[in-house]
């Protein structure tokens, strides 16, 4: 189980005139979510708050069919173990209600015809993580003084780096942030997720594309380690407001206290695992 010192910001910028970014912090259920709406008429200020309370409602209630079925069960490490699989088909099964809830009000109703938004989650059990995304907002894990993208970004121009890596023709400024998948744009959506090992003082960073298309995984890097995260928050949109604060802003820092229950052993089976999975994930990135 991770203890975790965790805080989130979110700040209109200076060119804005509504703020369409949602995030929430979740602490007892250990759940974290940023979502970054687009469409006119606030649509997309609608499109992301629904996502970050269908998420949060669907987690509270699985976690509530959980405990009562464990209560007349003995609890063991098998039983800790399936439910820590089980946490990627938890976490997209709420994605896709809240696509396809998304969806049919876009449908419906004339005035969010359009409306969309993008999702980055992160879910914590006993023995790990799971991340997830929809969309261009970014989630990096900061582990040993290195910063990685966990998340995959789904843009035209992302999409097109990565089918065609040879390709040395770039796509004008107009792709880079043109969504090649969101949330409620389609009947059906589907999310990336990935599922780590966590460590103690490990950093995971959630944001939008406001603070990743100003402020450099480098700059993220060097505020998150010398600030707790309260403060790295505020320094993290003071900084992207300073490049120009083009964009809505919202950032969310975890940094892993401590850990209960784990033994050396296990933690180095879970290194082992992580650095597999971190190569795994650069790879198919590239």
């Amino acid at each position: 189980m991770a203890i975790i010192d965790s805080y989130g910001l979110t700040d209109t910028g200076k060119k804005r005139k509504h703020n369409e970014d949602n995030f929430l912090i979740n602490d007892d259920l250990q759940l974290y979510i940023v979502a970054d709406g687009v469409g006119g008429h606030r649509a997309g200020e609608v499109a992301s708050k629904v996502i970050v309370n269908t998420i949060d409602d669907q987690i509270k209630k699985i976690e509530k069919e959980i405990k009562r079925s464990n209560k007349s069960k003995t609890k063991d490490k098998a039983l800790s173990s399936l439910t820590d699989l089980l946490l990627c088909d938890y976490l997209l099964s709420s994605i896709n209600l809240s696509n396809k809830k998304i969806y049919n009000m876009s449908q419906k109703t004339p005035a969010f015809r359009g409306m969309g938004t993008t999702v980055s989650a992160v879910y914590f059990n006993e023995l790990s993580f799971v991340a997830a995304n929809v969309g261009d907002s970014p989630i990096y894990l900061i582990h040993d003084n290195n910063i990685d993208l966990i998340s995959v970004t789904h843009t035209v121009k992302a999409e097109h780096a990565k089918m065609y890596p040879d390709d040395s023709k770039e796509l004008d400024a107009q792709f880079d942030h043109m969504l090649s998948r969101g949330i409620g744009i389609e009947e059906k959506v589907k999310a990336d997720i990935c599922q780590l090992k966590f460590f103690k003082n490990d950093i995971i960073v959630i944001a939008s594309d406001g603070l990743s298309d100003k402020v450099s995984q480098k700059e993220i890097l060097n505020i998150v380690n010398r600030y707790k995260p309260n403060i790295a928050c505020e320094k993290l949109v003071f900084l992207s407001n300073k490049y120009g604060g083009e964009d809505n802003i919202t950032v969310i820092v975890l940094h892993i206290k401590s850990i209960k229950n784990k033994n050396r052993f296990v933690n180095f089976i879970c290194r082992m695992n992580n650095a597999i999975k971190k190569k795994f994930l650069k790879k198919n990135m590239q």
